[in-house]
Formats: structure tokens, sequence, C-alpha cells
């Protein structure tokens, strides 16, 4: 399809779909900031067992339960998705931490560096050979974290963690044979027996949100699995029909909502240091965008 072609209607579906996905990454943290009485550890808990739930209903619906054979049909299969599902948890689990514990700012930084570890990734495993504007990138993320090391005192744990844990389970994923459907549905129901268990323990124990919360907070705990499963299906649908190039940029959408809602809403430090840093990276990520841009170019033009 040349630049000039509109974008067919498969298309544009897939670009709202992946749109979607990421303007609710984006606005998550309001809905993780109604649950601050509950523990981050039972919120995932509670993800993964609702997120199972809510993923067989779909595939009931679709009658395609098959589907989940083949990431459950040996034990390289089953330890490719288990991995993958760890990494998952890993990565809410920080994030759910870090935005009730008043660091959005710092957990948007975590997704602002996920296409630069993606470049850094693909050299270090794929041998992928980097292009100039490419080593720049990850120098100017590289140096940026160092800024906020140097210049805040602060090293930005939460935004690592986010960004290794995202990055990794990428990689997994597309180790994977399964669909986003299918695949999802494993990886959650390879932690459903420990997710289960400890909710069945903490309820036994009297440690549990459910009845001793109130109702509203019960509602939003009982939600989470269909708040973290609908992006993730947005997004994989999206990624299908889009280019890579659109996908990549709309990929912004996410952290830049969350960035604003730590600054706007919820008034987090952002002072000159952080600034600076931030900017140091933004401008990683501004040659990055730019170099796919151009790169996509080349090839369509060649």
């Amino acid at each position: 399809m040349s630049a000039s072609t509109p974008p067919s209607p498969a298309s544009a579906r897939g670009g709202l779909a992946a749109a979607g996905a990421f303007l609710i990454w984006g606005t998550v943290p309001v809905y993780w900031k109604q649950m601050t009485a509950v523990s981050p550890v039972e919120l995932i808990a509670h993800r993964i067992v609702w997120s199972l739930v809510f993923l067989l209903g779909v595939l009931a619906w679709q009658r395609s339960f098959s589907s989940l054979r083949p990431g459950l049909n040996g034990v390289r299969a089953v330890g490719l998705n288990f991995l993958a599902s760890v990494m998952l948890t890993l990565n809410w689990g920080v994030y759910v931490w870090a935005v009730n514990a008043g660091q959005v700012i710092e957990s948007s930084l975590g997704y602002f560096l996920v296409p630069l570890c993606n470049v850094a990734v693909g050299s270090l495993v794929f041998h992928e050979r980097l292009r100039p504007l490419q080593w720049t990138a990850i120098s100017l993320a590289v140096a940026g974290v160092l800024l906020l090391l140097v210049r805040v005192g602060h090293f930005p744990w939460v935004a690592l963690t986010i960004a290794f844990t995202w990055t990794t389970y990428g990689l997994l994923k597309k180790k994977s044979p399964l669909g986003p459907i299918a695949g999802l549905t494993v990886e959650t129901l390879l932690l459903f027996p420990v997710a289960a268990g400890l909710l069945l323990w903490w309820h036994h124990t009297g440690a549990g949100a459910l009845g001793r919360v109130d109702l509203r907070t019960q509602a939003f705990v009982l939600s989470a699995g269909v708040v973290t499963a609908v992006p993730l299906l947005l997004f994989a649908h999206g990624a299908q029909r889009i280019r890579l190039t659109t996908l990549g940029l709309l990929q912004y959408l996410a952290p830049t909502v969350q960035f604003l809602l730590g600054v706007f809403l919820y008034h987090e430090p952002f002072d000159g240091p952080r600034l600076q840093a931030f900017a140091v990276i933004w401008a990683g990520l501004f040659l990055y965008s730019a170099d796919g841009f151009w790169s996509q170019r080349r090839r369509l033009f060649a």
C-alpha cells in the first residue's frame, strides 16, 4: 500500500482498536487510584482470576477452546507461556503499586522507554544492525536515566522494571504460536491456581478485600479482569491490521496521558532536573520515531 492509498476499512478499524487500547492504558491510573485500600498483590490476584473468567467467556462465545492446545502442548510451550505470564504479572504489579504510591509520572517513563528497549533487545538478542539514529536514541535514553540518578538523586527502578518486564513480555509473545486471545488465556490459566489460592486464603483469614471494603471498591476490584484484558485484546487486534510505524506512534498515547495525569491531576513532583531528564529521553524517542518513519518511506518508494 503506497503512502497515497487511503486506509482500508480493516486498517481503519485496527487503528481505532490500537488507539483505544493505548487510551485505556493511559487513563487506567484513575481506575487503580479508586482501590488504594487494597494491596497491589491482591489486586493483581483479582486481575488474574477475573481475566480468566472473562477470557473463557470469550472463547466459549467463539467456540474456540481448541486454540489453547498449542500453548499447553509440551514443556517448552508451557514454560514459554508461564514466563510470559510472570513478566506480565510483574509489570502490572509494579505499575499498580507505583500508581497508588504516587509515582504515575515515573511509571509513564517506563512505557516511554519501551520502544528504545525493544531496539536494544533487537540488537542484543537478534543481532540486528542498528542505524546511527537508533544508536543516538538509545544513548539519549541512557543519558536521561543517568540525569535522574545524578541530578535528582533517584534511581528510577519503577520505570526500568516496567520497561524491562514489558519488553521481555513482548519478546516472549513473538516466540508464541498462539493468537492474542488464546495466548492471554493460557498465560492467565497458568497463574490461576496461585492467584485463586491466595484469594481464598485471604478471604479465610479475613484479610481479603471482598466483604471487608465498601461496595464501590468491591465493584472496582471485581472489574479488574475486564479492565486489564480488554485493552490487551484491542491492542492485539490493532497490531495485526496496521503498519508498525503507525502502531509505534500510537503507543506514545498511553505514557503521554499517564504523564499528564501525574502532573496536572495528581500534582506529582516534576521540577527542573526531572524535566531535563525527560526532555533528553523524549529527544531520543523523537529520533527513534523519525528514523522509523524515514526507513518506512524508503522501503515504500524503493
